[in-house]
């Protein structure tokens, strides 16, 4: 694990759960701690906060939060250590010029005036069709 001072760094930025999205809350709180690792905030061996905690970040259920972390699981980006706490395990961090393409196409996208929710329906088209 990282010391101190690196982990304040990179401390994961969560925020709480769209409620109206119609998204489940889980996923969303999945697709947050994946977004983490994935842009480096959150590597192998870093600790996520407590359970209690990550339910206040959040803003959901404990058991939410329970069923998000035990699917990571699964899945390979988490561990678990019974008393410890949660630990990033998987590293699914992309290379750096796919984050440069997208934030070139986030501009191109905004130059044009789609807003986010335009433009979230226009990747879904384009990614069942690929």
């Amino acid at each position: 694990m990282d010391d101190k001072g690196n982990n304040e760094r990179r401390r994961p930025k969560f925020k709480k759960v769209d409620k109206h999205s119609g998204i489940p809350a889980y996923v969303q709180v999945m697709n947050q701690v994946k977004t983490e690792v994935i842009l480096g905030r959150l590597v192998p061996g870093d600790q996520l906060p407590p359970v209690r905690e990550l339910e206040t970040m959040f803003d959901v259920n404990v058991n939410t939060i329970l069923k998000a972390l035990d699917k990571l699981k699964s899945e390979g980006v988490l561990s678990s250590e019974q008393g410890v706490g949660y630990f990033v395990t998987s590293n699914i961090a992309i290379e750096s010029s796919i984050i440069d393409e997208l934030g070139e196409f986030v501009r191109k996208i905004k130059n044009v005036g789609l807003d986010l929710y335009t433009t979230i329906l226009l990747i879904e088209e384009v990614w069942k069709n690929e």
